[in-house]
């Protein structure tokens, strides 16, 4: 029996891993164009923006918490680039636009730390408060961005397009974060039992609070990263795009129930997510079926993480 337990739980373990080769080989058999290296890149290019959030999430899931309000702020950090930070040069407005996203998470974390209203109330708040002061600021139009901001979603350095180098910074950043830092071992405490974490010394409300403020930051870059993809920013830019994230991080591995998980496996969680959309798209599936596809994908991923949970157990 306790054999058997050890090789489920490495298949659950490993299921985001397999999981991916299983919907490569499956929608490889089903469209020839798939499988090409053109399909391959636009994958990861697709996948750059969604990755670099999920990131922020998984730190924000790590602590057992939930930001959804990712897509507001990819909103509103992309309305003030193009209308009021246009003018600047990239390497300005850049960092600009995503101190606005760190704001953006401070807030929220303020209201989850300070005044302990729980998160899931405080950023479906956010969410709506960030995309209504966007399309306010946007006057519901479309916003439309310079060519310095173009430029750098087109260009590429050493053949490998830049929304993948904005991806590897900020994986790379966050790996070493939660794998080799004190910081990083906290937030999995935090995560783990928050009581017994405040015993052993460490500041619990510290640390929430900057999970939080990372989250919104990696949200106002991935609004960047988008944002010089898409050429414009209409009033649909980052709706409902807290639920890919949130999939990704989850079908990464990472337990909605904080304590485990990782940026590693919220990468294959967005590859995952990307593959599945654009596998259907490609195998002609309706577009109206692929959220219920994508829903049942999570709901399989949070099954799962509860059959680890009770498999350790």
């Amino acid at each position: 029996m306790a054999g058997r337990n050890r090789i489920r739980l490495l298949l659950l373990q490993n299921a985001p891993w397999l999981l991916f080769l299983a919907l490569v080989v499956i929608f490889g058999l089903l469209s020839g164009r798939f499988l090409t290296p053109t399909n391959f890149v636009n994958i990861l290019i697709q996948a750059a923006h969604i990755a670099i959030i999920a990131i922020g999430m998984t730190f924000v899931l790590l602590i057992a918490g939930i930001d959804l309000s990712v897509g507001a702020t990819m909103y509103v950090s992309a309305a003030v680039l193009g209308l009021y930070l246009k003018g600047l040069p990239a390497v300005v407005s850049f960092p600009l636009t995503a101190l606005i996203g760190l704001a953006f998470g401070a807030i929220n974390a303020w209201f989850i730390t300070r005044l302990r209203v729980a998160a899931f109330i405080t950023t479906l708040a956010t969410l709506f408060i960030g995309r209504g002061l966007a399309l306010y600021l946007s006057d519901t139009k479309m916003v439309f961005f310079n060519d310095e901001i173009l430029t750098f979603g087109r260009s590429a350095y050493l053949g490998i397009p830049s929304a993948i180098w904005a991806f590897a910074v900020v994986f790379v950043i966050a790996l070493v974060v939660l794998r080799e830092t004190t910081y990083g071992r906290q937030i999995y405490a935090v995560g783990a039992d928050p009581e017994a974490a405040a015993k052993a010394g460490i500041n619990v409300r510290r640390i929430v609070f900057s999970v939080y403020c990372i989250c919104g930051l990696c949200a106002a870059i991935g609004g960047i990263v988008s944002a010089s993809q898409v050429a414009v920013a209409a009033s649909t830019f980052g709706f409902q795009k807290e639920f890919p994230v949130i999939a990704a991080a989850v079908l990464g591995g990472t337990s909605l129930f904080g304590g485990r998980g990782g940026v590693v496996g919220t990468l294959f969680g967005a590859l995952i997510v990307v593959v599945f959309t654009s596998g259907l798209t490609l195998a002609n599936v309706n577009d109206l079926y692929q959220p219920i596809a994508l829903g049942i994908l999570v709901i399989a991923a949070v099954a799962m993480d509860r059959w680890i949970r009770k498999v350790k157990g």
